[in-house]
C-alpha cells in the first residue's frame, strides 16, 4: 500500500500530542522531531539529540504508539529513534490531488533558504501559520481581535499594555503572534516570548552573569509580546525583572501584548504592582467559540491543509468540540492521517469512527478541573482538601500528594509550576519530582496504580 508522506502523519502525532501535554513541554521536546521512516510496520524517529533520543525513549515511546494506531488504524511492531537532522523540505499541505510536478519544482527552490522575512520571523519567536489571514473572528473574541488592531495602530499609546485572557486553545497565541507579524510589516523590532522563556533566560543571565546582555534583548524592542504571564506567580525573581522591563518599555511608549488564563485580578502570587500595571491598558478576554464560529474555523483550517471536507462531517465535529479550537485542529489531523493513510475519502461514517476515542477522551478531560481532581483524591484517601494542599510533611500525606500531582498533570495537562500552585504554592520541582517517582510506581505494578485507577474513574463517574 502507498502511504502518505510520512511527514503528513507525523504532523498528525504532533497534534494529538500537543493536546496531551503543556507547550513548553511539548516545544522542547518535540521540535525538530520528524518520522525518518516507516517499514514493516517499524517506525524510526528522527531526533536532533541523544539527550532527546533518551528521553524519547523512557517517556513518549507509549504515547507515540498509541497515537499512531489511533491515526492510521495500524498496529506497530517497534519504534526505534536515531540522532538526525530534520530535513529543511517538508510537505505541510495534504491533497489527494496529484501534485504538479513544475510547482513541486518551485517550492523546492523557494524552501532551500530562508527568506528575509522568515529570517525575521524565526529571529522574533514568530510561527508563520499564526496571522491575522488565519485568525477567524466570531462574537467570543471580536473585542480581543479589535484590541489588536487597535494598538497596532497606535503602539504604545491606544492601548499599553494590551491584557488578553481566555481558556486553554481559544486563539490566545494566534492572536498574540499575529500582532507580532503585523510589526514586523512595520519594520519594528518584535519579540515573542513564553513567560517559562522569559524565566530562563533570566536564570541563565543570572547564573553566567549576563545581566546586562538580557537587558539588552529584552528592553531594546519596539514590541514585547509576553504568552502566558500566569506562570510567573511564585517566581518572585523574574516578577522583579519584569517589573523593570516593563516599566522601561512602558515609559519608551514601546507596546507590550500579555496573554494569561485568567484576569490580571484573579492571578495568585502575583505581585500587585505588576497586577496593577497590567490593567493600565485594555484587558480583553476570549470565550469559547459558538457553533457557526467552530464551523468557520474547520473550514479555513481545511482550506489551509488542501484538505477538504463534506458540510456534514464540518458539522459533526464542530457540533461534538465546544470548548477548544486546537482539540478542533486535533481531530481533523486525526482525519487526515487516517484517510491519507488508508487512502479513503472521509465521509461521515469513516469519520464517526475514527474520532470515536477521541472524543471519550475529551469529554474526560474536561469534566476534569484541578478541583475535582484534589477533592477526588482526599475523598479515596479520606483526609480533608486542607490536609492535600497543605504544608504538613506527614508520611501519610505524602503519597496522596504526589498522586495527585500526578494526576493534574496527566488528567488536564497541567504545567509544573501551575500544579505547584494548585497544590499550597510548592515549588515546580516538587511536581516534577512527585510524577516521577509516581510513573515509576505504575511502572513497577505497585498498587498505586490500582488506587490511581480507581481515583480517575471516580473523577469520571460522578461528574
Amino acid at each position: 500500500m502507498d502511504h502518505p508522506p510520512l511527514e503528513q502523519i507525523w504532523q498528525a502525532i504532533l497534534s494529538e500530542a500537543e493536546l496531551n501535554m503543556s507547550k513548553a513541554n511539548f516545544t522542547t521536546w518535540f521540535k525538530n522531531s520528524f518520522i525518518f521512516d516507516y517499514q514493516n510496520d517499524i517506525l524510526t524517529i528522527g531526533v536532533p539529540n541523544a539527550f532527546t533520543q533518551a528521553w524519547f525513549e523512557n517517556k513518549f515511546s507509549k504515547d507515540i504508539t498509541q497515537i499512531f494506531c489511533k491515526v492510521t488504524g495500524n498496529k506497530l511492531k517497534e519504534i526505534k529513534y536515531v540522532i538526525k537532522t530534520k530535513p529543511k523540505e517538508t510537505q505541510n499541505t495534504y491533497n489527494f490531488l496529484a501534485p504538479d510536478p513544475n510547482e513541486q519544482k518551485k517550492d523546492k527552490i523557494n524552501k532551500i533558504t530562508p527568506t528575509k522575512d522568515e529570517s525575521l520571523c524565526l529571529a522574533a519567536g514568530l510561527n508563520a501559520k499564526y496571522t491575522f489571514e488565519t485568525f477567524i473572528v466570531g462574537k467570543h473574541n471580536e473585542l480581543a481581535h479589535a484590541a489588536c488592531w487597535a494598538a497596532i495602530r497606535q503602539p504604545g499609546e491606544t492601548y499599553n499594555p494590551l491584557f488578553i485572557y481566555g481558556g486553554v486553545g481559544l486563539g490566545k497565541t494566534h492572536l498574540l503572534q499575529a500582532i507580532g507579524h503585523e510589526m514586523l510589516r512595520s519594520n519594528k523590532k518584535v519579540l515573542y516570548v513564553t513567560s517559562e522563556k522569559f524565566t530562563n533566560d533570566y536564570v541563565d543571565a543570572v547564573y553566567h552573569g549576563q545581566g546586562n546582555t538580557f537587558k539588552s534583548v529584552y528592553r531594546n524592542v519596539d514590541l514585547l509580546l509576553v504568552d502566558d504571564i500566569q506562570f510567573m506567580a511564585g517566581k518572585d525573581g523574574t516578577q522583579q525583572e519584569f517589573f523593570y522591563t516593563f516599566d522601561q518599555l512602558h515609559r519608551a511608549n514601546k507596546q507590550i501584548v500579555i496573554t494569561s488564563d485568567r484576569s490580571p485580578r484573579n492571578m495568585k502570587a502575583v505581585e500587585a504592582r505588576l497586577i496593577t500595571r497590567f490593567e493600565w491598558g485594555m484587558v480583553a478576554d476570549i470565550g469559547q467559540p459558538d457553533l457557526e464560529t467552530r464551523i468557520a474555523i474547520l473550514n479555513s483550517k481545511c482550506q489551509q491543509k488542501n484538505f477538504p471536507l463534506d458540510p456534514s462531517v464540518i458539522q459533526y465535529i464542530a457540533t461534538n468540540i465546544n470548548n477548544n479550537i486546537r482539540e478542533l485542529e486535533g481531530a481533523l489531523n486525526r482525519i487526515i492521517g487516517f484517510c491519507q493513510f488508508h487512502n479513503c475519502q472521509p465521509d461521515l461514517s469513516i469519520t464517526k469512527q475514527i474520532l470515536k476515542d477521541f472524543f471519550i477522551a475529551i469529554q474526560a478531560n474536561n469534566l476534569s478541573t484541578p478541583q475535582k481532581i484534589l477533592e477526588a483524591v482526599a475523598n479515596f484517601y479520606n483526609l480533608n482538601l486542607s490536609e492535600i494542599t497543605g504544608s504538613s510533611r506527614k508520611k501519610e500525606l505524602v503519597i496522596p500528594r504526589q498522586i495527585a500531582m500526578y494526576l493534574l498533570r496527566t488528567k488536564i495537562n497541567a504545567s509544573f509550576p501551575a500544579i505547584g500552585q494548585e497544590l499550597g504554592g510548592r515549588d515546580h520541582t516538587t511536581a516534577m519530582h512527585a510524577c516521577t517517582k509516581i510513573e515509576q510506581e505504575i511502572r513497577n505494578g505497585s498498587k498505586i496504580r490500582q488506587d490511581i485507577e480507581q481515583i480517575a474513574q471516580s473523577i469520571t463517574s460522578v461528574y
